[in-house]
């Protein structure tokens, strides 16, 4: 397969060269908008570069696991918070915000037809595609298919792909993250990416023991509900300890983002994460997590690693309910009265 253009390559710094030149002959308000314009259209290059310190970094430690479903216990580790952390790969991750911004920006340079004649001229051929956490499998294909220039057949094609041509993925397996790759990629290329990415994030940091205490894939499902329920690692913990309770004690997990899931596939929805309404509880799909009790049959979407960690090491709480009030604010009570009273003292009225 064809593989992502070194971000060391020696064209641009002649770029640079030849551009400094001319920049010292134009005069300073014209320089400086030449090293403007240099510093925008270098973005890309300076995500390549830290993508790649990120592929050829130091292979992380296992994933903890904290919880065991048997025995019906969760046991508080300190290693976790700074486990969450420090398990930040990318820069997007490590500054916040400032990384998305960041990451949007070159993605958005990368993809210009002004930098890709640039790009073109200097044989650098790498384009990016970000895949956030929470994408369904379809958002994913689409995110690679926007960039790639996929038809909606391509798109299609390209998930029946994935299932059936072995390394295999599914939902949930489709790594969040910022890709790197050749503007020219086909199916096989990404999903030989997805596979790299599956291996190394996931799979190489799933220890048999974990396994034999929490499945994979029972992991990756919890993960995706927490993905879907909350983008705070310090709440997906509180809700990974409600979902655990939940499952210790046989009770369904009413968790709406599976709602949102069976509905977008049922069809007929606008969205492929549609708004939950009360008779929603009532659809006839074994995601539905008010009807059926214990785990769906799958994750529900794609989750980060920070949720993955979330699933396997759940904080410790005898909270049984939650929700999130107009605020954003997280509230949770163990038992039902309770949960119905902050509903009435955040929004007049229990639900």
């Amino acid at each position: 397969m064809p593989h992502p253009a070194s971000p060391n390559k020696k064209a641009p710094s002649s770029v640079l060269r030849k551009l400094r030149v001319k920049a010292l002959a134009i005069g300073p308000v014209a320089a400086s908008t030449l090293v403007l314009v240099l510093g925008f259209f270098s973005l890309p290059s300076v995500l390549a570069l830290d993508l790649h310190v990120a592929e050829i970094s130091e292979p992380k430690a296992a994933f903890p696991v904290t919880v065991n479903p048997l025995a019906r216990t969760i046991t508080e580790d300190p290693e976790v918070e700074a486990l969450l952390a420090e398990d930040n790969p990318e820069l997007t991750a490590a500054v916040g915000m400032a990384g998305y911004i960041f990451t949007w920006l070159a993605e958005t340079v990368a993809n210009t037809g002004a930098y890709r004649s640039i790009a073109g001229a200097v044989g650098a051929d790498t384009t990016f595609v970000t895949i956030l956490p929470g994408y369904r499998e379809e958002e994913v294909a689409a995110a690679f298919g926007k960039t790639l220039g996929w038809t909606t057949a391509e798109r299609a094609t390209f998930l029946k792909q994935i299932h059936s041509t072995p390394p295999t993925l599914g939902e949930g397996e489709l790594v969040p993250g910022t890709y790197a790759l050749p503007t020219n990629a086909d199916e096989e290329d990404v999903q030989a990416l997805l596979n790299e990415r599956f291996s190394n994030d996931i799979l190489a940091r799933y220890s048999t023991t974990t396994a034999e205490i929490v499945p994979l894939d029972d992991a990756l499902t919890i993960a995706s509900m927490l993905e879907r329920e909350t983008r705070d690692p310090a709440e997906m913990r509180m809700i990974s300890g409600i979902i655990w309770n939940r499952l210790f004690t046989g009770m369904n997990l009413q968790i709406d983002a599976t709602l949102q899931y069976a509905k977008a596939n049922a069809g007929g929805t606008k969205s492929w994460w549609p708004k939950v309404v009360p008779n929603d509880k009532y659809i006839k799909s074994s995601y539905n997590t008010y009807k059926n009790k214990g785990l769906p049959p799958g994750p529900i979407s794609n989750p980060s690693i920070e949720a993955v960690i979330a699933a396997l090491n759940p904080r410790e709480t005898d909270c049984l309910f939650y929700f999130h009030d107009k605020y954003g604010e997280f509230h949770c009570s163990p038992d039902y009265e309770g949960h119905v009273r902050m509903l009435k003292k955040s929004y007049g009225q229990g639900k």
